[in-house]
C-alpha cells in the first residue's frame, strides 16, 4: 500500500472488547497455578486498571520479568496452554463477527493492546487480525531481558505506537481515509478521541458517560 492510498483502519482493543475477560489476568493466574505468581497481586492490578489508578510500569514489571527467568521451551508451552485453555473459550462470536465484517469491507485490521507482544501474537492470529500493535518486551540475542520498550502501548502510548506503526509503513494520519476503534475502557480515550468512528464496547462507567455525551456508538 502506498502513501496517500486512502487506508481505512479498523482498530480493536483486546481485553473486555474482543476477549470476554482480561488476558493479563488469565496469564497471571496460569502462572499462579505453577507457583510462579501471586494471584492476589494479579487481581489487584486489574482493580487498579478499572479504577484508572494503574501504574503501568508495575504491571509490566510483574508481567514481563518472568519472561527472562524461564527457558524458551517452558514459555512456549505455557503460552500454548494459555491460548487453548484460557483465551479461545473467551473469544466470543460477536467479536469474531465484528472483525470479519471489517475484513470483508477491505479494511486494514490491527489489534492495539497494552498486553505484551509475546502473549498477544497468538491471539491476533486466532482472530485473523494481521497487524498487532502491542507493548514490546525487550530482547537481546533472542532472549527476553525482563524490560520493555518505551512507551508501553497504554493510554497515550497506544496513539504513539499506532503513529510509529504508520510511519514504519511510510504513512501518517493524513493518509488514513477513515478509522474505527473499538474499546471497553476509559483508559483508551486518547485513541478513541483520535479516530473517525469511536465505538464503546460493553464500556465501563466513565467511558459510557463519555460516549453518551459525544453520541458515540455503544455496543453491548
Amino acid at each position: 500500500m502506498t502513501v496517500g492510498s486512502g487506508v481505512r483502519l479498523a482498530l480493536f482493543d483486546l481485553d473486555h472488547t474482543l476477549l470476554e475477560g482480561d488476558s493479563d489476568l488469565e496469564w497471571g493466574e496460569l502462572l499462579a497455578e505453577r507457583g510462579l505468581a501471586d494471584a492476589s497481586q494479579v487481581r489487584r492490578f486489574l482493580d487498579q486498571y478499572h479504577a484508572g489508578t494503574l501504574v503501568i510500569a508495575e504491571l509490566l514489571r510483574f508481567q514481563i520479568e518472568p519472561l527472562a527467568r524461564h527457558p524458551a521451551a517452558s514459555l512456549e508451552a505455557w503460552r500454548a496452554e494459555f491460548l487453548e485453555r484460557r483465551i479461545r473459550p473467551r473469544l466470543g462470536a460477536a467479536g469474531r463477527e465484528l472483525v470479519a465484517r471489517h475484513a470483508a469491507q477491505g479494511h486494514e485490521l490491527a489489534l492495539v493492546t497494552a498486553t505484551n507482544r509475546f502473549l498477544a501474537e497468538p491471539i491476533a492470529a486466532e482472530l485473523a487480525i494481521p497487524h498487532l500493535i502491542a507493548t514490546e518486551p525487550e530482547r537481546r540475542d533472542g532472549r527476553f531481558t525482563g524490560r520493555w520498550l518505551e512507551p508501553p502501548c497504554f493510554r497515550e502510548g497506544k496513539l504513539t505506537a499506532l503513529e510509529r506503526w504508520l510511519a514504519a509503513r511510510g504513512q501518517a494520519w493524513k493518509d488514513v481515509e477513515e478509522s474505527w476503534f473499538y474499546s471497553d475502557s476509559h483508559n483508551d480515550l486518547p485513541l478513541l478521541e483520535r479516530v473517525d468512528h469511536p465505538v464503546a464496547v460493553r464500556p465501563d462507567a466513565v467511558l459510557l458517560a463519555h460516549a453518551r455525551e459525544r453520541s458515540w456508538q455503544v455496543l453491548g
